[in-house]
Order: C-alpha cells, then structure tokens, then sequence
C-alpha cells in the first residue's frame, strides 16, 4: 500500500529537480514508446513538463492495473489524493513528486483533473463492465479525457487569432472539449486494442448495450470468437472513436505554434492502432495491435505539414 513518507524523510531523500525529471523521462520512455516519441517533437522547456505529468498519471494507473493491484484498496487512493493535495501545495513527497511540483508552479494548472482521474481509478476497483456509452464516456473522460485538461497550461494557446481589429476584445478560444475528446478517442483505442488481454483479467470495456446490438455475448468475448458478429461490432466501434479524433483534430489550431507538432503526431500515432486492428481482421484475441517504429517516423512529416496548414 502506498505510504505517505515523514517530513524528515523527505529532507534527506529527495533527489533535485533535473534529476527528478531525468526518472520521469525514463518512465514515459519505458512505458510508452509513441507518446514518448511525440514528447520530444515539444520545446525544451514544455517537454519536461509532460513527462512530469505523464508520470504522475502512469503510476496512478500502476496502483489499478499493475503487479501490484492486487492490494490495492480505496484507502490506498485516498492516500494517492492525499499525496496529490501535497503536490499542489509545493510540498513533494517522493523523487517523483519533485519534477511535478516544479511543473506546477512553472505552468499553473487545475487541481480538478487530476482529482478526476483519481476517480476513474477507483471506478476500476469495483466495476468490470458498462451497461451504455454513457457510462463508459464518464469512465473515459476521467483516466484519459483529463490528460489534455492536465496539459493545456503546458501546450499553451495562440493568440494570435485575437490581434486583428476585429478580434481583440474576444476571448481567446480553449479548446476544452477537442482536449477531452483527443483523450476519449486514444482511451477508445486502447479499449479495442487491449479487449483480449482485459477479458483475461475478466473485465469488459465495451458496452454491454453494444454487445447485445450485434448479437455477441460475453462468452463469445471470454472465448475469442471472431466471426462476423464480432467483426460488424469492432467496425461499430472503430467508427466511434475515429468520430473523437476528428472532432480533436479541430482543436489543434488553437494550440500555440510549438505544441501543434508534437499532438498531431501523438494523434497519428494512436489512430494508427486502429487501421492495424482493421489489417489484422479484427483478431485483438490473439494478434496486439501496435504501430512499428519505422510507420511513426515515416508519418512525422505528414504530422508537420498538418501542423502548419491545419
């Protein structure tokens, strides 16, 4: 279970600020090639900062989902948003802690996502399956959709929309809800990506109203039946998610000029996984999913040219 270590502790434990980001590099980059691989299209000063952040977030998903879930309770979330509450208050209690506390204070953010995405955590210790949409959008929203809430101060906004004459007086456009539906649509993605390996911890992320919309059943899911029921309903849900990148693809010119490259590629990259789902007739049972380096690197440029024009 997760501890809170006493203030001495802290003292003489806790590494320096570079040093602390250097471990939030390592993490991202071990956990996460293709976003990792977009961070480092970011401006030296914000691309620390996202891996800060990243950090944060994946060893919030480690207490849920990783080895050791198993001991995991809500108390042990609670201590999480307790560590959090000291985080913003510019007091950090682990290595990791250190680079998010300088990240808050360098790039001022709200509290909320990251309370939100605490939520969503705990919506995974006690359920296993969503009825509709609308609940799965909730889950989706809260430990995922926050991310780009997290990361907007960091991204930062172009104003430069609002210095012509007739503009000046408005207030700049934030593009709220393109930043959620960017994190909805990879959460989707990783829902379709990884159905086999849940159904094997016997969760299931797509809604049971889809489901029962194709005539699939949850043993047909638990036994790994591809057929044309299967097929028809991983069409259904491909098309959803596509749906929540073209709608995050609009918020992407509201991004300041710096960070326009960087979420392009992040979105390419993620919304490939989909076309190989589509390449591997729909069998995420048996085949992962996954884009090869060499297919990101090759789409780098084409992310540019949309940064620039789009």
């Amino acid at each position: 279970m997760l501890q809170l270590p006493d203030s001495k502790a802290r003292m003489k434990t806790l590494v320096s600020v570079d040093e602390s980001y250097k471990i939030c590099r390592h993490l991202i980059a071990k956990y996460s090639t293709t976003f990792y691989l977009s961070t480092l299209l970011l401006s030296e000063d914000k691309r620390p900062a996202i891996w800060a952040i990243y950090a944060w977030c994946r060893r919030l998903d480690e207490l849920v989902d990783g080895p050791a879930s198993a001991i995991t309770t809500p108390e042990t979330l609670d201590l999480w948003e307790q560590q959090l509450e000291s985080i913003f208050a510019g007091h950090p209690l682990d290595n990791f802690d250190v680079a998010l506390v300088d990240t808050t204070q360098r790039f001022p953010m709200d509290i909320q996502p990251f309370r939100d995405m605490i939520a969503g955590q705990r919506m995974d210790l006690y359920r296993s399956r969503y009825e509709t949409f609308e609940e799965l959008y909730l889950y989706c929203y809260r430990v995922a959709g926050t991310v780009g809430l997290m990361s907007t101060s960091v991204m930062g906004l172009d104003n430069s929309k609002n210095l012509t004459p007739w503009n000046c007086e408005q207030q700049p456009y934030i593009p709220t809800e393109e930043e959620i539906a960017l994190g909805i649509a990879k959460q989707l993605t990783n829902i379709l990506r990884d159905v086999g390996e849940d159904a094997r911890r016997g969760r299931i992320y797509i809604p049971l109203e889809d489901l029962a919309r194709f005539n699939y059943t949850e043993q047909d899911l638990f036994k790994g039946v591809v057929d044309e029921r299967w097929r028809s309903l991983m069409r259904f849900q491909i098309t959803r998610a596509r749906q929540f990148y073209t709608k995050a693809e609009r918020g992407i010119t509201y991004l300041s000029s710096d960070a326009r490259w960087p979420v392009w590629a992040a979105l390419m990259h993620y919304s490939g996984i989909l076309n190989v789902i589509e390449r591997n007739d729909y069998d995420v049972f048996t085949r992962r999913a996954y884009v090869p380096q060499w297919r990101k690197l090759r789409s780098l440029p084409v992310a540019w040219l949309r940064s620039q024009v789009l």
